[in-house]
């Protein structure tokens, strides 16, 4: 990526931040196999398999400030680990970890960009990596996209695009990104004027999806690894290969 876009890239990271708050149906037999379960990792591990798939998730704010099983007043309990259980139980190999407090959005961006090109540089296909995010780690997501220039790696948006997003101008968002977000959210909503923005201004990603979920349980939809959003990421994340959905987390 050229300097300039480098320098697109954060200060448009910078207006996220600012404007952010701070805060499974079971397969039938006859379709496709359930997948070989794969680990957690809290980062690139020092083997790579070239052959698997790997998927960064990052989670929301509220775990940077009260650990791995924090509660919301309003919106629950965020199952962080039972999130990641149920990712690698599909048979991704999961890279995530507990981010401290005050993790700045473009400085993690730049640390999962770099993540990316390790598993690349490693023999790992690039259609076989992804990073999904939720709300924090949403934007975080998009910052990752901003930053690489692999157009075969996909991003999923978890409720990730906030009110502050409709004032971005020329994000430039790579590969294959897929949005999902639930109706009831009153904090994050539609990616649409990200990727508008981005397309108009001559760039925009690979290909962009959005899907829209009714839980009721608004920004905490995704506290939990409910199937209304894994099992359509996971549909998605197939479309290039990747293993395919196994059964509900429990």
């Amino acid at each position: 990526m050229s300097a300039p876009r480098r320098r697109l890239a954060g200060v448009t990271l910078a207006l996220l931040l600012a404007t952010a708050p701070a805060a499974c149906a079971t397969p039938a037999a006859d379709e496709d196999p359930v997948a070989q379960p794969g680990a957690i990792h809290t980062d690139v591990p020092d083997t790579v398999d070239p052959e698997a798939r790997y998927l960064v998730y990052l989670h929301g704010a509220i775990i940077e400030t009260q650990g791995r099983r924090p509660t919301h007043p309003e919106l629950g309990v965020y199952e962080y680990d039972q999130i990641l259980d149920a990712l690698a139980a599909r048979g991704f190999q999961v890279i995530s970890e507990a981010r401290p407090a005050g993790t700045e959005v473009p400085a993690y961006a730049a640390k999962v960009a770099a993540q990316v090109r390790r598993l690349v540089d490693a023999g790992v296909p690039p259609e076989h990596i992804a990073v999904a995010g939720h709300s924090k780690g949403g934007m975080i997501t998009i910052g990752a996209s901003s930053l690489l220039d692999l157009p075969d790696v996909r991003f999923v948006i978890l409720a990730g695009c906030f009110a502050g997003i409709s004032r971005m101008r020329d994000v430039p968002v790579s590969g294959h990104v897929l949005s999902i977000y639930d109706t009831t959210d009153h904090l994050a909503g539609t990616c649409a004027p990200l990727f508008e923005q981005a397309e108009a201004a001559g760039g925009g990603p690979e290909s962009s999806e959005e899907v829209q979920i009714d839980t009721g349980h608004g920004h905490g939809a995704f506290y939990e690894p409910r199937d209304a959003w894994v099992v359509p990421m996971v549909e998605w994340l197939k479309q290039s290969g990747w293993p395919p959905a196994g059964p509900p987390a429990p």
